[in-house]
C-alpha cells in the first residue's frame, strides 16, 4: 500500500470520527463507509434503514451536503495540518446526481454533434461541473466553465 493511499485512508478515518460525532449530536442513525477513489478520500453516510433522516443532511439541491463536506474537510485539515479534497456523500445523493448529470451531458453532446454549435448547461457547483467535463472528455469533445460562482456553468464545444 502506498504512502498516499495510507494518507487518504487516515483522512477518511478523521472524517468518519467527525461525522460520527455529528450524527450522535443530531441523534441520527447512519453507517459510515470510507474508500479511496480517483486519488481522494471518499466518505459516505449511508442509512441502515429508511433514509428520510439522512436526506435532511443533504438539503435541497445538496446545499447542506456541500456545507457538511466543507466542515468535514476543515476538521480533517485541523487534525492533519493538510488541505483535504475528500468527497462526502450522504444517502447516495452524489451517486444519483452523478448519473443524472452524465445523462444531461450526453444530451448536450448529442445536440453539439447534431448542430455543430456550442451548448451551455445550467449553473452547477464544482462537483457537478467536474462530472460533466469528464463525460464530455470521454466522448472526445471539449468543454469549459464560464461565469462566476454561484452562476458558473459548463459549455460543451463542437469538435
Amino acid at each position: 500500500m502506498t504512502d498516499n493511499i495510507k494518507k487518504l485512508e487516515a483522512e477518511g478515518d478523521v472524517a468518519a470520527d467527525f461525522l460520527e460525532e455529528l450524527l450522535d449530536i443530531l441523534d441520527m442513525d447512519g453507517d459510515i463507509d470510507i474508500s479511496v477513489e480517483a486519488g481522494r478520500a471518499k466518505v459516505a453516510i449511508v442509512a441502515d434503514g429508511p433514509s428520510q433522516d439522512l436526506k435532511r443532511l443533504v438539503g435541497p439541491d445538496g446545499e447542506v451536503l456541500e456545507a457538511l463536506q466543507d466542515l468535514t474537510r476543515l476538521a480533517v485539515q485541523s487534525d492533519t495540518g493538510e488541505v483535504s479534497r475528500l468527497m462526502l456523500d450522504i444517502a447516495d445523493f452524489r451517486t444519483g446526481r452523478r448519473e443524472r448529470l452524465a445523462e444531461q451531458a450526453r444530451e448536450a453532446i448529442a445536440k453539439v454533434r447534431e448542430s455543430g454549435a456550442r451548448v451551455s448547461l445550467p449553473a452547477m457547483n464544482a462537483f457537478e461541473r467536474k462530472v460533466v467535463h469528464d463525460v464530455v472528455l470521454e466522448a472526445g469533445l471539449s468543454s469549459e466553465s464560464e461565469g462566476e460562482d454561484p452562476q458558473r456553468y459548463v459549455v460543451v464545444l463542437p469538435a
